[in-house]
């Protein structure tokens, strides 16, 4: 068994898991096993992952669709509970790059093993950056300036598009949020592990993947259109509940932001502008009474 377990979940993209598993069997750095977390999909993934053969490649199938926050938390539990000392974790549509892992293991010999999490560059399909990833740098990150030198630099919060994990991490701050199932896990996350563990984190420039996501738009309840509008009761619900756990700096950015969507929303949208606005003037309310709990996990 190596030490690093690459962590990838899917949800019925089979043709994105194949092209994700096949960059990943081509890693410059081959010292890491990868697990499929399988959030119960139903377009032949169960039935391919049966059929590999790869020594390396482990699938655990769950019995129904968790969403990414319910499938990182069981990936991450199944790093831990099995040993191993980093957990690289990605969505299905992600590609990481020849050398992805390389430069995130060289970023950890720089740090002394000494970070909370260590995240890479994410390009979208065009090679510019996908807007959806965009890591935000940390106030005081020229406290690191010798880092800059080797690409890396300190960050704040960070998405599950290729997020290096220490185990060590893990077992002090927490799994990921099942209850999140979708949107804002990663965030809160990210900015469990920063803000409230005061654990410094860092981007790996040198680290680079694409995310091969439809388009590079990112996320606007204003401008998105009609048909996706109802995910953003995950967005706003979870997010009520992140900035919560900051205390009234939080509680203020968080209403602050609410506030800003809503003229967006007046401005900008193009159809359904009372039925966006209600969805974050019921979560600024109802989110106060979300308390998911976080769960925790040692080695056997």
């Amino acid at each position: 068994m190596n030490n690093v377990l690459a962590v990838v979940v899917t949800y019925n993209r089979i043709d994105m898991l194949k092209q994700c598993i096949s960059n990943l069997r081509n890693q410059t750095f081959d010292q890491f096993d990868v697990l499929i977390v399988n959030n119960a999909s139903t377009d032949g993934t169960y039935e391919y992952l049966c059929e590999n053969t790869d020594s390396n490649l482990t699938a655990l199938h769950l019995n129904q669709n968790l969403g990414g926050a319910g499938g990182f938390n069981a990936g991450l539990r199944y790093g831990v509970e099995n040993g191993y000392e980093y957990c690289w974790i990605m969505d299905d549509d992600t590609l990481p790059q020849q050398d992805s892992l390389q430069c995130l293991i060289e970023a950890d010999n720089v740090l002394n093993k000494s970070y909370g999490f260590l995240s890479s560059a994410a390009l979208w399909t065009d090679g510019r950056e996908c807007k959806m990833n965009r890591q935000k740098i940390k106030k005081n990150f020229y406290e690191d300036v010798h880092l800059l030198g080797e690409g890396i630099i300190r960050v704040e919060q960070a998405t599950f598009v290729s997020m290096f994990i220490p185990v060590s991490t893990i077992i002090k701050v927490g799994l990921p949020i099942t209850d999140f199932f979708i949107w804002g896990d990663d965030i809160e996350y990210s900015r469990r592990i920063t803000v409230r563990y005061s654990l410094n984190s860092y981007l790996v420039g040198k680290s680079k993947v694409i995310h091969a996501m439809k388009d590079n738009n990112g996320s606007s309840i204003a401008l998105d259109e009609s048909a996706r509008i109802a995910r953003y009761n995950y967005a706003f619900r979870n997010e009520n509940y992140l900035y919560r756990q900051e205390g009234l700096k939080g509680i203020a950015y968080y209403f602050a932001k609410c506030f800003l969507n809503i003229i967006r929303i007046i401005k900008f949208a193009k159809d359904s502008k009372f039925r966006r606005i209600a969805i974050i003037l019921k979560n600024m309310i109802f989110g106060l009474f979300f308390n998911p709990i976080v769960e925790y996990v040692s080695k056997k």
